[in-house]
């Protein structure tokens, strides 16, 4: 059986409307007074003639015919509010990463073609200088905070949009095959829209599975399963991300409680920590080392039991077994919980820790619709081959159908192979002997040095298992002599000189073959990352080419 989302999560609210779904700060909501707010917003986009305008079955892989809401947004209950609304009315929301300035945020809403902007006031001056390049001239929807910026002229109030619309459920038939659509950071070239039916969007981003990870045969089976309930889960990342945004949506679908924290430019440990304990917080998502190691400093500081927490997820990026050793010293009952995935995938592989059990970075099972395809992605790769060189691990039948307006990039990523659909987002990994994959990294990333193939975030974890290195990011940069040449942009430990290269190029040939070892280590007070913890390669590249030999 195939679900819609909205239907799914309206379902689970009207068996159990009282309990609490969303907590940010001082405000908290139950799920029926979620719900309401949600489907006002709905409602509101249907009164103002925006919903569905072709069906999913008259159109291309890469086409859509819904009307796209774009959340230009901090972490707040409103985010949560637009998606399901934008979903209730068969309209799609998509995400905006408001570190954008207004060149990138007009070329982003072009590409997205946006009806309607929801937005934070703090972020009127660059909306309103993104305005002039529109093409469309989509509603804007501004949301107050703490910035005193004023209404933009045309802009609606949020709460004035919603108090104008019916609470009602909207009225429209949805569909399994109504879309959700995520955004691409745009880190390896520019963000491209990747587009799922919701019913295949359900399964392996949104929960829609059973333990064993077979899909739920009812919504009545949902419901019965949402019965015991009571899970607090909290978002680190932000909701822009999908670290932040899928695991939200699966507490609604299982009626539980989201805890956002109060909306913020930058992740705040101390915040993160008192909020766990405060709420009483059973799961949290994060983003790799970025997120661990400012959250270690805080608890090393003020230290805290955290007794109700039970699972810290991340993906996303790397965790390092060192930041992993550290943080199961400091919450010994609490298991780790690391995925590898992409938007264009869901979460595709696994590996689980607790304080005392094994780790091998890099490592991982393989989840239900991932597998390892051939080099020349003709096959699935059932058995180890040892002669075979790294292949690229995939997804098969749950999968998104394209990238919007993007007929070729959805071929080649997205392709129909013995007439299944996989995706194929680029990482390169190798099938072993006991069923486990080595992950090298995006092919991408991927460094060709004097013939061989160097993955940079292969030596990014050989790295982080340096007790002198907090953060690093690896690149290649030009080289008269190796064509390109691989070069680590490294965040030390305390003083950055009490380390010196000998010892990091030592304990890089301790792990990894030896053209495999960075050429330079450049030295930085701080590794920059986007707001979801995510690499920022575009800044090491920079960085790299600025410290290059004369």
């Amino acid at each position: 059986m195939e679900f819609n989302i909205y239907d799914v999560i309206a379902a689970v609210i009207a068996e159990y409307p009282d309990r609490e779904s969303i907590v940010c700060g001082d405000r908290r909501c139950t799920s029926e007074e979620f719900l309401e707010r949600a489907n006002r917003f709905g409602n509101g986009l249907l009164d103002a003639g925006l919903g569905l305008r072709v069906e999913r079955s008259s159109l291309e892989r890469h086409e859509s015919g819904q009307a796209h809401v774009a959340l230009y947004l901090r972490n707040c209950p409103e985010f949560m509010e637009a998606m399901v609304g934008s979903f209730a009315a068969r309209a799609v929301s998509f995400n905006v990463n408001y570190r954008y300035v207004a060149d990138e945020l007009a070329y982003l809403l072009n590409d997205a073609q946006a009806a309607v902007v929801v937005f934070h006031s703090e972020f009127g001056p660059t909306m309103a200088a993104a305005i002039p390049a529109l093409v469309g001239d989509p509603a804007l929807i501004q949301v107050p905070d703490d910035s005193g910026v004023e209404l933009l002229p045309g802009a609606c109030w949020y709460e004035d949009f919603l108090a104008a619309a019916s609470p009602l459920t909207p009225a429209v038939d949805r569909s399994p095959d109504d879309l959700y659509m995520i955004y691409t950071g745009g880190t390896t070239g520019m963000p491209k829209g990747v587009m799922w039916r919701q019913a295949d969007a359900f399964g392996p981003l949104f929960g829609g599975r059973r333990p064993d990870g077979s899909e739920w045969g009812s919504l009545a089976e949902i419901i019965a399963a949402a019965a015991t309930g009571g899970t607090r889960q909290l978002p680190g990342a932000p909701l822009m991300h999908a670290a932040g945004q899928w695991p939200s949506i699966r507490v609604l679908v299982s009626g539980n409680t989201i805890v956002l924290l109060p909306p913020s430019s930058r992740f705040d440990p101390d915040e993160f920590a008192q909020v766990l304990d405060d709420e009483r917080v059973n799961v949290t998502n994060i983003v790799g080392d970025a997120f661990i190691w400012p959250f270690i400093d805080s608890l090393r500081a003020s230290p805290r039991a955290l007794i109700a927490l039970q699972r810290i997820a991340t993906g996303g990026t790397t965790a390092s077994p060192r930041a992993r050793l550290a943080l199961s010293e400091l919450l010994p009952h609490v298991s780790i919980y690391e995925t590898c995935g992409s938007s264009e995938t869901g979460a595709q592989l696994a590996h689980e820790s607790r304080a005392g059990g094994s780790f091998v970075a890099g490592s991982f099972s393989l989840l239900p619709d991932a597998c390892v395809l051939s080099e020349d992605r003709t096959h699935r790769l059932v058995t180890h081959d040892s002669s075979a060189d790294a292949g690229w691990i995939a997804s098969a039948r749950r999968v998104p159908l394209g990238y919007l307006g993007d007929a070729a990039k959805t071929a080649a990523t997205f392709p129909i192979i013995d007439g299944v659909r996989f995706s194929i987002p680029g990482d390169r990994v190798t099938l072993r002997a006991d069923g486990l994959v080595d992950l090298h990294g995006r092919d991408s990333g991927m460094i060709n040095s004097g013939g061989e193939k160097v993955f940079a975030e292969e030596v990014e974890r050989a790295l982080q298992g340096h007790p002198g290195v907090r953060d690093v990011l690896v690149v290649g940069r030009p080289s008269q002599r190796w064509g390109s040449e691989v070069v680590a942009v490294v965040e030390l430990v305390g003083d950055p000189s009490g380390v010196g290269d000998d010892s990091l190029s030592a304990h890089v040939r301790g792990v990894l073959a030896a053209y495999k070892v960075p050429r330079a280590f450049i030295r930085v007070p701080q590794v920059m990352r986007g707001p979801a913890g995510k690499a920022d390669y575009r800044w090491a590249k920079a960085v790299a080419a600025e410290a290059a030999p004369a």
